[in-house]
This record gives structure tokens, sequence and C-alpha cells, in this order.
């Protein structure tokens, strides 16, 4: 089972790209944030088309994931418990069903930016009420993926100029140790379980040539809970979508399940 989380930045935008990475990577699997659509109005047609089953939790002009699955979506869930109040469409799970089942839960972390401030607030309440539904998923002892965009920078390898970072939501030292805290509740980096090199990274901004200096962050990412990490075969970043036409600034990060 291929798996791939990919911040796409606006399903509008990228309406050729996306159609062409899908068919030239083939994924069983994808998931997607900022779709900048809501439900109503993301062109599910198109993948469907495709083969994908659709599943989206949309939010006009900002944030918003999905789920396209070339495999059954069962149990789907939008939303990340712990608080009512929180209107952003930021999460999104469902179970596939392969040759065994996984639990997928697709992610748009708050970016946090400026940082101190509401936003960053949100950001760290945001990663505490994620650190408690996957304790609570844990439990189940099943194979789960959470993958998606982190906006977290984990270790210092993980930015070509990691200087740069410093004070940034990003790379801040309370947002490194949420994202450990989540690891430590038994999680796998899955990219890093395959690939401890420098230099591997998911975004690139828009901006200032980052990516013709490849000045860029590794802030995509799938965490794999025990079961999941002895599923893993492969995970690898498809950089060269970055180059294509009309790019997001994101590329898409994948993994092979043996399932």
């Amino acid at each position: 089972m291929k798996i791939a989380t990919f911040n796409i930045n606006g399903i509008k935008a990228r309406i050729e790209a996306l159609p062409a990475w899908l068919e030239a990577a083939q994924p069983d699997v994808v998931c997607l944030q900022e779709i900048k659509s809501v439900d109503e109005g993301f062109p599910r047609e198109v993948f469907e088309a495709m083969g994908f089953n659709v599943e989206t939790h949309g939010q006009k002009s900002f944030n918003g994931v999905a789920i396209l699955s070339k495999l059954p979506l069962e149990d789907v869930t939008r939303g990340l418990a712990g608080d009512d109040t929180d209107e952003q469409a930021r999460w999104i799970e469902a179970t596939v069903v392969g040759k065994r089942a996984v639990r997928v839960c697709g992610l748009y972390l708050p970016n946090g930016n400026p940082a101190p401030g509401p936003k960053y607030d949100y950001k760290l309440a945001w990663m505490a009420r994620m650190q408690a539904r996957v304790a609570e998923l844990l439990r189940l002892e099943e194979p789960i993926v959470f993958c998606g965009d982190y906006n977290v920078i984990p270790q210092a390898e993980d930015a070509a100029k990691p200087e740069a970072w410093v004070g940034d939501a990003l790379y801040m030292p309370q947002s490194r140790a949420a994202f450990r805290q989540l690891v430590n509740l038994g999680l796998t980096d899955a990219f890093r379980a395959r690939n401890q090199a420098p230099g591997q990274y998911s975004f690139w901004d828009y901006q200032a040539g980052a990516w013709e200096r490849n000045n860029g962050i590794r802030i995509d990412h799938h965490l794999l809970s025990p079961q999941a990490a002895d599923l893993l075969q492969d995970a690898q970043i498809d950089k060269q979508v970055r180059a294509g036409e009309k790019p997001s600034d994101h590329v898409p990060v994948w993994i092979e399940l043996d399932a």
C-alpha cells in the first residue's frame, strides 16, 4: 500500500499538476492538505474518474484536508477532538481496506507564526490535542499512519539553513519538543527510518530562489504506529515535482507498507 502526503496549496491552482503526479506515481492513498475549498467545491469528479474514492473536510479559502484512495474507505471522521470551538479544517481519518486494514490520519498542523502570540498558542494547543488522539488510537494496537504537513522542522539536519529558522514557529524549542512527545508515544518517523542523510527536504519557499539553491526544509512527515512500522518497506520524497509546471511549495512524500 503506497500512502502519500501532499500539501497542494490550493486545489484550483493544482488541478493539472496533481492529476499528472497521481498518474505518474500511482499511489493507493493520498492525504492532501490546504485544498482551500469547501466540500461542495472540490473537483471530486476529476479524481473519481481516475479510480479514487474521495473524502474531504473543507473550508472556504483556507486550510482543508482530503483523502483520495483507490481502496475502500471506512469509518471516515472529520475534525480533531478536544475543542468544540475550533472551526479550522485540519484533520481527517479513515480506515483503508487493503490486504489488511490501515487507519490513516491526514493532518495539516497549524503554522503558528508569528510567535509568540495567539497563533503559536493555538499551534501548541492543537499539538496537545493531537497527542491525546494519537494516544487513544495507539491503544487499538493496529497499523496507523499519521501523515501530513506538520509545520515542524524536527532537527537541524531537516533544514538547509537551520540558523535562519531560529525564532520561527516551525523550529522553536516548544514545537520540536511537542513533536518529540508525539514520537515518544511509540511512533516512528518513516522517512528517517529509511534515510538518515541530511539535505532531504519537502518544502521550498517560492521566494529568494529557495528551490534553485535547495534552501529547503523537511516538514511533511509520516509517523507510524508500531504495527505500521513493522510493515514499512520504503519511504521517499518526490522532489522532482517541485520543478514541474505551477508547483506547490511542497512536494509529495510517500511510504510503502506491506498492507
